[in-house]
């Protein structure tokens, strides 16, 4: 055979065998199959229940156990889809009514939940009644509570045949199939799983139909999980992933560099120049995150229109974007989000004003200041590094007469606290949050989810605004609805219930041998695709 035949052929093969679990790297061949992957999250996961988990380091395993009917496409990366596109997930497609209230799904067949139990229209009926239905044996008023920015307008379903099944609404629902894309809505669960361990234990036991299902918990020290070898799609790479949480980001560092960790997630501002020098991949996106404080609407003082604009005025979130977090984050300028149709970012509220805040403060019977509390935590995911951004605040707030004390929490207690909403005496706490669809919002502001129980932590209530907010949502055209999101934000702005500070990049460090891992436009992941070289 001839020599130049001979060398297409061998070409050939290595491109067939890269595109079957395989790689090419200094012109070895590289089994993309097999290893462990080890990851320094920032703090302590939350329940692995995706009904009733809170937070995005937990979000972020339950991703890999659990999956939606419909779901977000997070291969890629931020650059790539500034909006992340929706696909099918659980359900091979779906149709919407003219009026917007009936959605059927088409459901994907020979899908198996990870005790083995099948997956059909049967199991998605549990889940919605698990979550909106008292009278149901199975119902979780907790997770009904988590997940009813979701499914507040579910009416009912109706079964068409075993792979078929229509979920109708009380209202349209312009955002509805985004919102089941997304963590802490409906995410399917085994109904079998629920009903051996309970709907308190389930998080416990985690049972879903993703790649990854789960083996071990040690509270503290880890959270393993193994490929699902059943899974009904393209399989995992990884043999196995394990959740070390390390709510030290030094530590963290420390971990990588020491190799006892493959990548990690929040990384101190002023690590990364230097992981960067010694070889570290360093990956970031634009993620929806806000890193926000909310004001405590039932404190006297804050009910002030006037003191909670002086606040927005006195923070200089340009210092601690570009000097505190080294430029990893941008200032924030609105409450809206970014990576949703929604946000524009030359919407610039309240710049650096101090001498604006004094008057403002003159004007609302302060002239000499004020004391108050703000509550935060100590870590936790998208908090960044919450304490050393209070005490910037802080500095700042005492420039202009306030005095402000600083609570903090570690992230658990502090997100149920957060969920509970403040006493009087606290005039505010903080949060990192946000969605890629403009409904966030509504589950900030909207009187509907005040505390307890509800996002809307200060217990804002503008019956205008909720007006709006609830047209917006439940409007038909998209076009409308943007109108009217772009309308509550400005309501929102104006007349502030929040101080928004930055907009984090998310970045993540990881080890050179670790290959595929992608940060979309969302706060969370998916590991399915990636894998390490030469780990066993």
């Amino acid at each position: 055979m001839p020599i130049k035949r001979l060398a297409v052929i061998l070409l050939a093969m290595l491109l067939v065998l890269s595109g079957c679990g395989g790689g090419v790297a200094g012109g070895k061949h590289i089994s993309k199959n097999g290893g462990t992957l080890i990851i320094g999250i920032e703090s302590e996961a939350d329940t692995l229940d995706p009904s009733s988990a809170s937070g995005w380091v937990t979000m972020r395993i339950n991703n890999q156990i659990y999956e939606p009917l419909i779901g977000e496409d997070l291969s890629k990366s931020s650059k790539e889809a500034p909006v992340p596109k929706l696909i099918p997930i659980l359900a091979t497609s779906y149709s919407k009514s003219d009026d917007g209230k009936t959605y059927t799904f088409n459901l994907r067949k020979n899908v198996k939940f990870q005790d083995g139990t099948p997956f059909n229209a049967q199991a998605v009926a549990f889940n919605l009644k698990r979550l909106t239905d008292p009278k149901f044996k199975y119902y979780y008023k907790l997770g009904a509570a988590r997940t009813f920015r979701a499914l507040q307008y579910n009416k009912g379903y109706k079964i068409i045949n075993d792979y078929k099944i229509q979920i109708i609404l009380s209202k349209p629902f312009a955002d509805f199939p985004r919102m089941l894309g997304e963590i802490n809505s409906l995410q399917i669960v085994s109904p079998a799983a629920v009903k051996k361990y309970g709907n308190e234990q389930l998080g416990n036991h985690p049972v879903g139909t993703g790649p990854f299902k789960f083996k071990s918990r040690q509270r503290g020290s880890n959270i393993t999980l193994v490929k699902n070898k059943d899974y009904w799609g393209k399989k995992a790479y990884l043999d196995k992933v394990i959740f070390r949480p390390m709510s030290n980001s030094s530590s963290r560092v420390l971990a990588l560099q020491n190799n006892s960790v493959d990548m990690i997630a929040v990384p101190p501002a002023d690590a990364l120049a230097k992981l960067k020098q010694q070889k570290f991949k360093i990956l970031s996106g634009t993620p929806p995150h806000v890193w926000y404080l909310t004001f405590n609407m039932d404190n006297p003082i804050m009910k002030n229109v006037k003191v909670r604009q002086a606040i927005n005025y006195a923070i200089d979130r340009k210092q601690i974007a570009n000097n505190l977090l080294k430029g990893s984050v941008k200032p924030a300028y609105t409450i809206q989000s970014p990576a949703n149709l929604a946000f524009d970012p030359s919407k610039k509220w309240y710049s650096y004003d101090p001498a604006k805040a004094k008057q403002l403060l003159k004007q609302a019977g302060y002239p000499n200041g004020f004391s108050t509390t703000l509550q935060t935590s100590v870590d936790g995911s998208g908090q960044l590094m919450p304490t050393a951004i209070a005490q910037w605040i802080q500095r700042d707030l005492k420039k202009v007469g306030i005095n402000l004390k600083i609570s903090t929490t570690e992230w658990i207690a502090y997100v149920a606290q957060y969920n509970m909403g403040m006493p009087k005496s606290v005039g505010m706490n903080q949060m990192s949050s946000g969605r890629t669809t403009p409904y966030f919002l509504s589950m900030i502001a909207n009187s509907k989810f005040m505390a307890p129980g509800g996002y809307n932590s200060g217990r804002y209530h503008d019956p205008k605004l909720d007006k709006v907010l609830d047209d917006a949502t439940t409007a038909v055209s998209q076009k409308k609805s943007l109108a009217l999101w772009k309308k509550a934000e400005n309501m929102m702005m104006t007349n502030p219930g929040w101080a928004p500070i930055v907009n984090d990049s998310a970045p993540y460090v990881l080890s050179t041998n670790v290959h595929g891992f992608v940060i979309p436009a969302e706060e969370w992941y998916s590991l399915a695709k990636v894998w390490v070289e030469n780990k066993n």
